[in-house]
């Protein structure tokens, strides 16, 4: 998501103040995605620049409102009937680890996907607490809701990437003792 889409799908609910935005913007993202507010300005001086919001007066406190144009509806529908774009896949800091570690004399290819293993189960169990607090509270507001599928959303990657941290391992045993330097350091039995 980007945030010149979650703020134009934020003032699609009326005209807001950037550090309203960007607390509207922190609680319907779990805070999974802190901004700060000179991003969120920034951003509204862009998206009025290129037509999708505008100025639109000042509150009793005398902060500017950014309002949603028609171009910026239009943007805002065009980018909900876009799918994300999986094809190119984003550069994976693990993946990349993994790669170079099997073929450097500096690590042990098992301790790196050991390491990893231990910080995504922690991880996991963090984003389990979090999601049955939220769970517990029988969510209903759509702000809930969407808490929700955030917090699920980071469960599913942790376990999916303890499942691919199984596969990796699996597939460095299997190539372990036919010459390649994939075995190393993953016969922990």
């Amino acid at each position: 998501m980007s945030i010149r889409h979650g703020l134009l799908a934020l003032l699609d609910r009326g005209p807001r103040y950037g550090s309203r935005l960007r607390s509207e913007f922190e609680a319907r993202t779990g805070t999974t995605w802190p901004l700060n507010v000179g991003q969120v300005y920034t951003t509204l001086g862009r998206l009025e620049r290129d037509g999708l919001v505008v100025q639109s007066g000042t509150d009793d406190a005398g902060r500017t409102l950014y309002a949603l144009t028609d171009e910026g509806r239009a943007e805002l529908a065009d980018w909900f009937g876009r799918p994300v774009d999986r094809v190119s896949p984003a550069r994976d800091e693990l993946a990349i680890k993994l790669a170079m570690a099997m073929e450097t004399s500096v690590v042990d290819v098992g301790a790196v996907i050991d390491a990893q293993r231990r910080h995504v189960a922690r991880a996991l169990r963090d984003h389990n607490e979090r999601w049955f607090a939220v769970l517990a509270s029988r969510p209903t507001r759509p702000d809930e809701v969407a808490r929700l599928l955030l917090l699920e959303q980071q469960v599913f990657r942790a376990e999916a990437e303890a499942r691919w941290l199984d596969h990796c391992e699996s597939r460095l045993r299997g190539t372990a003792g036919r010459g390649g330097p994939a075995g190393r350091g993953v016969d922990h039995e």
